[in-house]
């Protein structure tokens, strides 16, 4: 009632000066506010608006509801036109935003005018309207945002570069978005979804782990919100794959969680060690590991990583010996927030990743694939189409490739950040407030492709179409060829031969070559491990238990073998007589008795067996496949087993405590074995060992 009174004062006061035949821009000014008493309540609305609009930072929250006070008075005014629009737009509300900002530059003539154009650009820019954008940021030469909001002239090569820098990424958007990915764009639904804002996705190697960030109520804090409307504190939420989607959403729970905010921020591909941002540790990095029980309290990682200086996003290297993270510390910075590198609990000072990566703009949400040489991270830089894009780029030759942008529908005119993907590379994860979601920012998964495959789903894709409000995307338009990483994920269970009881095991990933440790991992208490092995390496894998023979694999990966996941279960055997172990890792050239020097790193570990057991007695067999003749297979055989044992021997090991033996191929495996006929000629073709006494 007293806003009508207002209004209908003014209106006779003015004689309906504020509706001209052609809109015209209409000053708070006595000329055209004859009622004294109108014009101040008007100009009180406009002074109290700019007191937070011209904050540092800007309060357009504070201010909306004063200028919208103000254009009740007056709707015809360029300069509150654009406040209005200028607030909606900074708040996310770009519906509302774009009739006043159109508004605004139709007003504005005079110097407000490059503004107006400039602020409406930045609108039709989020709403990938690109041609408008354009147009209107042509108009809008030079503009210095910033400078002018102030009413003070701005430098002319700063507006211009500002203005060049936004027609670039018009330009950008409007070429990506004319050769859209061939994409499903996925909303995982109620089940991980929530009214609150969930964000921060981070997932296991094989895509069976997935761990977020979620404001729902209900959590560690006791799902007591706080009166700043964002919703309940932040805790961390895991799921599991079940075959046919993703199970629910559960509360990791204390230690991880606190009554503050605790934020996911990279999770190991194992799915055994988790990065995080607890609330208490003013923007430093700490680090959960999984035990027996459950989570164990984090630690905060110390220098080089934390400092004082704020460390957001980070992510493992597949081994685990190394982050990449992001940080704004100064020392080094190429210019905002970069990206580094840092062994996790070594000294050395933290690498800046160079130029070919970090620009003068921000960097933020990096992810390592499981290949170890597949960085994805966001950029303000590198030519994005507005904001944060996502790219990758790919590690070769000790060198950074040019960062490659997502491209549309992945990417878009705002913020995109924090994207993980499978170490197939079929899948990806990232967080978004889109249309169509269940309130807040909410969590999707990408489908890639590929350029031969046709958009048609398959059983998986079915399963998860057909949950709650699921949102899918087709856009069959551009082929795009899905990059396939080179990295064979190897996993399974570790159990005992004879129970069938998992059995917490050490494991190591040997460079047989060299005969080095490349990675270390531990089963969990499930007896489960998964282990991400980038290609071009012969590798060894050992698995280990005080109380058992060792065990090991052998998996030779040539350069550019592509994706492979293999489930391999691993059966331990005590140390009695009668057990019998393949030594995967002793190599000899075909048709040879001679050791190779891969077969070293499997040697010394028979010889450590040997020296921590120095009564334990051994039986070296020696096997081949059906090929050739007998005569010739036994012979081979034979020498093959004499040349591991004359290799002990000559490393201290007495004679009395081995027997070699050559079976040719009189004992092959046992008939269960899998795989190609050529496969399980490569499996017979083996030498072993069997404990005859201990």
């Amino acid at each position: 009632m007293q806003f009508l009174t207002r209004t209908l004062l003014f209106l006779a006061c003015t004689g309906g000066a504020l509706r001209p035949a052609v809109a015209q821009n209409v000053p708070f000014t006595a000329e055209k506010f004859p009622n004294k008493e109108v014009l101040k309540l008007a100009q009180r609305a406009l002074k109290a608006g700019e007191e937070d609009y011209q904050a540092a930072p800007p309060r357009y929250a504070a201010a909306l509801p004063h200028f919208q006070e103000a254009q009740r008075f007056n709707p015809n005014n360029g300069a509150l036109n654009l406040r209005l629009g200028d607030c909606h737009l900074n708040l996310g509300d770009l519906a509302t935003a774009l009739p006043f900002l159109e508004k605004a530059a139709e007003l504005e003539t005079g110097p407000g005018a490059p503004r107006a154009h400039y602020v409406l650009a930045r609108a039709y820019q989020l709403n990938a309207r690109w041609p408008e954008a354009l147009k209107e940021l042509e108009r809008a030469k030079p503009v210095a945002a910033g400078a002018v909001k102030k009413g003070k002239p701005a430098p002319a090569d700063g507006a211009a570069a500002d203005v060049g820098r936004r027609l670039a990424e018009c330009r950008a958007g409007q070429a990506l978005m004319a050769r859209p990915l061939r994409v499903f764009v996925d909303n995982l639904g109620p089940a991980l979804n929530s009214p609150e804002d969930d964000h921060s996705p981070v997932i296991t190697a094989d895509e069976s782990a997935l761990f977020f960030t979620s404001r729902r109520a209900g959590g560690t804090a006791g799902g007591k919100a706080p009166t700043s409307g964002r919703g309940a504190p932040e805790d961390v939420y895991s799921a599991q794959w079940t075959g046919a989607g993703w199970g629910p959403a559960r509360n990791v729970n204390a230690p991880v969680n606190t009554p503050g905010n605790d934020a996911t921020v990279a999770l190991a591909p194992d799915g055994q060690r988790l990065l995080l941002h607890p609330e208490n540790n003013a923007g430093d990095l700490s680090e959960s590991r999984l035990t027996a029980t459950g989570w164990g309290k984090p630690r905060e990682l110390g220098s080089p990583i934390n400092t004082k200086h704020r460390e957001t996003s980070a992510t493992y290297s597949p081994d685990g010996k190394y982050i990449y993270f992001v940080s704004d510390r100064p020392e080094g910075s190429l210019g905002g927030r970069d990206i580094y590198k840092a062994e996790i609990d070594g000294k050395a000072p933290a690498v800046n990743l160079g130029p070919a990566i970090n620009t003068p703009y921000n960097e933020e949400g990096v992810f390592m694939a499981p290949d170890g040489k597949t960085l994805y991270f966001s950029s303000e830089g590198h030519g994005t189409m507005g904001g944060f894009d996502i790219f990758r780029s790919v590690l070769e030759n000790g060198r950074w490739g040019t960062p490659e942008n997502l491209g549309w529908p992945i990417n878009t005119p705002g913020d995109d950040v924090f994207f993980v993907a499978t170490a197939s590379g079929r899948f990806g994860y990232f967080a978004s407030d889109r249309p169509g979601g269940l309130g807040g920012r909410d969590l999707y998964r990408i489908t890639f492709l590929g350029a031969e495959k046709q958009p048609a789903l398959n059983q998986e894709d079915r399963l998860l179409a057909g949950r709650p409000r699921a949102l899918r995307r087709p856009l069959p338009v551009v082929k795009v060829p899905v990059l396939t990483p080179e990295v064979t994920l190897l996993k399974g269970i570790v159990t005992d031969v004879a129970s069938l009881q998992p059995v917490p095991a050490q494991l190591e990933v040997i460079d047989n070559a060299t005969g080095q440790t490349v990675a270390s991992f531990q089963t969990t208490a499930a007896g489960k491990y998964l282990v991400s092995l980038p290609s071009g390496t012969n590798y060894g894998l050992v698995v280990r238990n005080e109380n058992y023979l060792f065990h090991s694999e052998n998996v030779n990966l040539p350069p550019a073998a592509g994706y492979a996941e293999t489930v391999k279960n691993i059966r331990l055997q005590k140390v009695e007589a009668g057990s019998n172990i393949v030594l995967r890792n002793v190599f000899f050239d075909p048709g040879k008795a001679v050791l190779r020097p891969e077969s070293t790193a499997e040697l010394a570990r028979l010889l450590r067996l040997l020296a921590d057991s120095p009564r334990l007695k051994l039986q070296l067999s020696g096997h081949t496949d059906e090929a050739g003749s007998a005569e010739a297979n036994l012979g081979l055989s034979e020498r093959r087993a004499q040349a591991i044992a004359t290799y002990l021997v000559e490393h201290k090991i007495k004679p009395e405590r081995l027997k070699a033996t050559g079976f040719g191929s009189t004992v092959p495996l046992s008939a269960s074995a899998t795989g190609s006929a050529e496969e399980l000629r490569q499996l017979n073709r083996r030498t072993e060992f069997k404990v005859v006494a201990r």
